[in-house]
């Protein structure tokens, strides 16, 4: 089996779409040995229902295990998706995770990173990582962001 993760990038400002992004990602070592532990219904994993948001431009690893800058503040911290499956090649062959940011700082985020996490805390397990140009954000833009785990 072969798993591959893309995210999706709309970008609103002042309510209009201002930019659109898709970005493949790296899923990482504990992403992989989760999965397979969910699979079996074995080990300590949540289901991956967390997106969040970065600054880093450290270079996405497969033994990464944590954002090198989330964002904790401003509207961008780490939420509860919206899961649902949605059909790539089988009838709901796909997990999505969904969630809009609606920043509310005064100055301006520049993300450079995202990933999915199995719960809210910090220190948990992390599926995938990856790191892309910047898409520069101001106070009341939003940001959807859709996470689709593609399993062949």
């Amino acid at each position: 089996m072969r798993i591959a993760g893309t995210f999706y990038f709309d970008h609103f400002r002042s309510g209009a779409l201002f930019e659109q992004r898709t970005v493949p990602n790296l899923i990482v070592n504990t992403g992989y040995a989760a999965v397979a532990g969910l699979i079996i219904q074995t080990g300590s994993t949540s289901p991956f229902s967390y997106l969040a948001i970065g600054q880093s431009t450290q270079a996405a690893a497969s033994t990464d295990i944590a954002l090198y800058s989330e964002i904790t503040t401003g509207g961008g911290e780490r939420s509860l998706a919206t899961l649902s499956r949605v059909t790539t090649d089988v009838t709901n062959d796909t997990p999505q995770l969904a969630k809009t940011f609606t920043f509310t700082t005064t100055g301006t985020f520049a993300i450079t990173e995202a990933a999915v996490f199995a719960s809210s805390s910090s220190g948990a397990t992390m599926l995938c990582r990856q790191i892309f140009a910047a898409i520069n954000v101001v106070a009341t833009d939003t940001l959807n962001l859709t996470y689709k785990l593609d399993l062949d």
